[in-house]
């Protein structure tokens, strides 16, 4: 028995180790370069707004992050090439900064969850433990 035609005839490839790599570094420049040229001052620190004799400066938290990869698989009976390549940016805010009569306030951004919700919970379960405790005391 043989192999069918296309399994056992070589095929001639171009350089895919070159060609996937640099498609993937040049993927990553472009990313960097992109990212990069955001990553500012006016990414954390906005621009500021001024009404009223008052000036208001957003601030934020900002991250970037990227990556890639590139591979290659040739042999008698496979061939492959690869690449590949992502990026990201998020941006989350965090307050403000209040500039009044020569004076500089920061003004964080309360989280409602955080600030208000959790401690009105942690304060509902810590009055209501003593209770269960002594039910369960009790059973026994």
């Amino acid at each position: 028995m043989t192999a069918p035609e296309h399994e056992t005839t070589p095929v001639s490839l171009p350089d895919t180790d070159l060609s996937a790599a640099h498609a993937s570094v040049t993927l990553l420049e472009r990313l960097a370069d992109k990212l990069g040229g955001r990553a500012s001052v006016t990414a954390v620190y906005g621009e500021p707004v001024t009404a009223g004799g008052v000036t208001v400066i957003p601030v934020a938290q900002v991250g970037f992050g990227f990556g890639g990869g590139a591979g290659r698989e040739v042999s008698a009976t496979k061939h492959g090439e690869g690449g590949g390549g992502g990026g990201g940016a998020g941006a989350r805010p965090l307050g403000y900064i209040e500039i009044r009569d020569g004076t500089a306030t920061y003004k964080p951004i309360r989280d409602p969850w955080r600030d208000v919700v959790l401690p009105l919970a942690a304060l509902v379960i810590g009055g209501a433990m003593p209770k269960l405790l002594r039910s369960l005391r009790r059973r026994d």
